[in-house]
């Protein structure tokens, strides 16, 4: 079994360092050494034997400390790294179950607050022979599988397996992290500082130990010797503990890093406190991260065989919060791969990256990534970033966007996943016709910034400027961007701003246990808010404004990109509400700190580009969203149980209530709503019609013609009243398929064929026909409403906007409906769905059938 962490591994280069022998030791025995007692893991036996009990104690205040606050019992997962392991995350014959809680492997709390369990590997894993065996693999686990202790680094927990008769070496000193190849507990030794490495054998022999694949010093017939070392250069360096016997060698290895201050320098004029500066006339390239706290930091690459050179550590600016590196000697028509080392202990990419490898995902993505660089199997470990120094500059054919106004837009939301077969940006570029067809003036994208694995939702961000290369590269999203100006189609970008998940760096430059650490300078340790996933940021801390900005300046500037929808945008807050869904009242209650956090990022929006759209899915309360809405920003407005409910013929009471479609509702003064009746988020419509449409004699909702007729008379009334409005993708020919069809994020099979339908045919060529007439008729602008009745089966308003009036009525009943035609409403109108002139007399009546609907203007609309 697998499990995801981040695991370090090191290639170590020749380092200059002294040893000095200490006096031999006389020969011992095994029973004569006692095995540590600190540590994450201990054993009580220096040598595990594969038949013989084992005793292991776990320490939750080391490693990762995850365990440190768990209540409840704890239990052992374990399993075995063998022969035929891949590597050492293949476990293999995985003697527990994840998801049942088995007393045999249960640990005992001891009166040291330590935790302890006695097995025997033999009986543990029956019919293995222990001569197959690497390591035995290990993790703890709470009862609910949600907090789990590893080792610092996040890698597992990895314990040797003895052959009797055999010769086996151990580290007695200094002690050590139970890695896959050991490292020292202490995370770094100073350089010059003495170092005792005491090393104990099986049997006695020529021990000898060696420093990077140099010998240093060697003892005869010895079992047990203390060689004492320094280190005159920093980095990672490898120790081979070697004894030879009869002709045979046996070794073992401990890494260990060494550390100094670093140099303080301010950061050069012209070079960017984030990510990569690269100066094409100078040939030079910096790197540069912000990390506060910590004491030392290496740039690793495919430059330097990702090995921890002391040309390669990072200067530190003299406030401390940045580090920064400039490397001349790099070949500017190549591509090379790059990674930070933070503190010896852990490895990332750089959060500003903007393209990233991932030694897992990217196996799926085929023949995509045959232009990618090779990820470095053995050199490294974790996601890499990729710098791009022979890379051309896509040539823009729209250079300055015409923008559609922001109460005219007409968005289709799209996710690149389902949209096509291929699941790329090339395949929605090839799609604009159907766009321009259907007439939206707006794509808002969902995420395509890199997230955690690859068939997802992306609302699992790992590297915000970087483009998910599960859709693409970077130049096919502007083709696409650039194509769809083109047509005059704005593109709206979804972006998650409100957390980001365990691969992001920057959540892993501090992180202690399950959660980012208390020093954590962009995120908070707990989630402030109900609905979070991920961590959760801190938009008040300083350093989350200047990532935040930094990521919204790059999509705009790099990519043209519109506008943006912030996900989640009422999480952007430090007034701490609690995580439970019965919190959501007062976490929806008005904010001041959150209505500030807005205004500023708003401002620098309007900055950038003035005409830059900013819709936010705030849910919060009237009086916040007015004050926002003041500023110029848009609320998405989710109607969709109000129009299902109406669609599937159920009235009573506010159930089908529509008024929230105005602007007066809300107590805005302009239409500043981004209205729906389906999103991403919510169960389909035509969905729910054909489950649970009401029947009542001859009339049934559930009836395909009947369900869309309705639907029809849904989009009238979404798509006429004032301001921007979307659609989900497919809505516009009735997609049936349910939100939770294979998993609610799940992918979801195309219906290209529901086009050859009739019925679904017309419902397209209605859409198309109220988004044409919205976007050429200022009434659907800004207009004031005259009358509405908007809760009964039988709807209908009435706008006016200077010298035009419009008149829309629908019955969502499941019977024909009279309507009483009111002093205000007789004489002329033109009807825009049949193309025809209407004289009502005043105080006759109209019959509506179930699912009818008027469009009725007092002049002509343009269309």
């Amino acid at each position: 079994m697998r499990h995801y962490f981040i695991c370090i591994f090191f290639s170590i280069s020749v380092i200059f360092f002294s040893c000095k022998k200490s006096n031999p030791a006389t020969i011992a025995i095994e029973s004569e050494v006692s095995p540590s007692d600190i540590g994450l893991v201990t054993t009580n036996k220096l040598f595990n034997y594969w038949d013989e009990s084992i005793t292991f104690m776990f320490d939750v205040n080391k490693g990762n400390r995850a365990l440190v606050s768990a209540d409840g019992p704890l239990f052992l997962h374990i399993g075995l790294i063998t022969a035929i392991s891949k590597d050492e995350n293949d476990w293999k014959e995985v003697a527990t179950d994840w998801t049942k809680n088995d007393d045999a492997f249960k640990l005992s709390r001891q009166s040291d607050g330590r935790y302890s369990i006695t097995l025997k590997p033999s009986e543990v894993f029956k019919g293995i022979a222990g001569t197959d065996v690497i390591k035995i693999a290990l993790v703890v686990r709470n009862g609910s599988g949600t907090k789990i202790q590893r080792n610092r680094d996040g890698s597992d927990i990895y314990v040797d397996v003895a052959t009797k008769g055999e010769v086996h070496l151990s580290f007695l000193k200094p002690s050590t992290q139970p890695t896959y190849i050991l490292t020292s507990e202490k995370e770094a030794y100073l350089l010059n500082e003495e170092l005792a490495i005491e090393v104990f054998s099986t049997v006695a022999g020529k021990l000898s130990l060696r420093i990077d694949e140099v010998e240093q010093e060697t003892v005869s017939n010895s079992s047990q010797h203390t060689f004492k070392c320094k280190f005159g250069t920093l980095g990672v360096h490898l120790i081979t503990a070697r004894i030879e016997v009869n002709g045979n060698s046996y070794e073992k290895k401990l890494r260990i890093f060494v550390n100094d201050k670093p140099e303080i320098a301010a950061l050069p004029i012209g070079v960017n406190k984030n990510g990569v500066t690269i100066d094409k006339e100078k040939k030079t390239v910096s790197f540069a991260l912000t990390a506060p706290g910590k004491s030392t930091i290496f740039l690793l690459g495919s430059f330097n065989n990702f090995q921890a050179e002391s040309k390669y550590v990072l200067k530190q600016t003299p406030d401390g919060s940045a580090w920064w590196l400039t490397v001349a000697d790099l070949d500017f028509s190549k591509k090379y791969t790059y990674q930070f080392l933070i503190d010896g202990q852990l490895r990332i990419g750089d959060p500003y990256s903007k393209l990233v490898l991932d030694p897992i995902y990217d196996s799926n993505l085929g023949s995509s990534v045959a232009e990618l660089p090779a990820y470095p199997i053995q050199q490294t470990t974790g996601q890499v970033s990729v710098l791009e120094l022979n890379g051309t500059d896509y040539p823009w054919k729209v250079q300055n966007f015409n923008k559609p106004n922001a109460y005219d837009l007409v968005i289709y939301e799209l996710l690149t996943r389902d949209f096509s077969k291929q699941h790329n940006f090339n395949a929605i570029r090839d799609s604009i016709p159907y766009l321009k067809r259907l007439g939206i003036n707006a794509v808002e994208l969902m995420p395509v910034q890199e997230s955690e694995a690859n068939s997802t939702w992306g609302y699992n961000p790992s590297y915000h400027l970087a483009v998910d290369k599960y859709y693409g590269r970077a130049n096919d999203l502007k083709s696409l961007i650039d194509n769809l100006h083109q047509s005059g189609i704005a593109v709206i970008l979804d972006v998650v701003l409100n957390h980001a998940f365990g691969q992001s760096p920057l959540a892993q430059l501090y992180f202690e246990g399950q959660t980012t650490s208390s020093n954590n300078v962009w995120f908070n340790m707990m989630p402030r808010h109900p609905f979070n996933v991920g961590y959760d940021f801190n938009h008040e801390s300083p350093y989350t404004q200047t990532f935040v900005k930094d990521v919204l300046k790059y999509w705009i500037t790099e990519f043209k990109i519109d506008g943006f929808r912030f996900d989640l945008s009422k999480g952007f807050t430090q007034k701490n509400t609690g995580t439970a869904e019965t919190n959501v009242g007062s976490w929806s209650a008005y904010d001041a700190s959150r209505v500030a956090i807005w205004k500023n990022y708003h401002d620098y929006l309007k900055i950038l580009d003035p005409s830059c759209y900013v819709i936010l899915e705030h849910f919060g309360s009237d009086q916040e969203e007015q004050e926002l809405a003041a500023e110029g920003m848009l609320l998405w407005n989710n109607l969709n149980g109000n129009f299902n409910e109406a669609t599937m013929g159920y009235n009573s009471g506010s159930k089908s209530d529509l008024s929230r479609l105005f602007a007066e509702s809300h107590g805005f003064k302009t239409a500043n709503m981004v209205s729906y009746m389906e999103s991403h988020d919510e169960e389909r419509i035509q969905f729910k019609n054909a489950q649970y449409g009401y029947a009542d004699g001859s009339y049934s909702v559930k009836n395909l013609a009947n369900a869309l007729d309705r639907i029809q008379a849904a989009a009238t009334f979404l798509l006429t009243s004032p301001g921007p409005k979307m659609i989900w993708q497919f809505g516009e020919f009735g997609y049936d398929i349910s939100i939770d069809e294979n998993g609610r994020t799940g992918e979801k099979p195309l219906k290209w064929d529901y086009l050859s339908n009739i019925s679904r045919k017309h419902l397209f060529e209605h859409y198309a026909k109220l988004i044409r007439l919205k976007k050429l008729n200022s009434i659907f602008r800004k207009a004031t409403l005259l009358s509405s009745s908007l809760q009964d089966g039988l709807k209908y308003y009435t706008m006016s906007d200077g010298n035009q009036t419009v008149f829309v009525i629908g019955n969502f009943d499941i019977v024909t409906r009279a309507f009483h035609i009111t002093s205000d409403l007789g004489g002329s109108w033109y009807d825009n769905m049949t193309r025809s002139n209407l004289n009502w007399d005043q105080n006759s009546q109209i019959t509506i059938k179930p699912g009818g609907y008027y469009l009725l203007s007092k002049t002509k609309l343009i269309n």
